[in-house]
């Protein structure tokens, strides 16, 4: 049984949005963890892989926005 991914109309896999938010937010506890062992390294090294994460996931959901909206901007208010 294969599962269909969960994209928007415009083709956009919207679970690997999802799928890197998972990513992030375990990457930030392992940084968290890691802070309060006083491995400060491996803390900054895991604080920046979460921060990557969630720049993917934005970067997807802006694009799948954009596509929906017509190109316009995400972020004008």
């Amino acid at each position: 049984m294969t599962s269909m991914p969960d994209t928007s109309e415009n083709g956009i896999d919207l679970g690997e949005a999802a799928r890197q938010l998972e990513l992030a937010v375990h990457d930030a506890q392992v940084a968290y963890d890691c802070m309060g062992l006083g491995n400060l390294d491996r803390a900054h090294t895991y604080a920046i892989t979460a921060r990557t994460a969630v720049d993917a996931a934005e970067t997807i959901l802006r694009t799948a926005l954009g596509a929906a909206g017509g190109g316009r901007d995400a972020r004008a208010d």
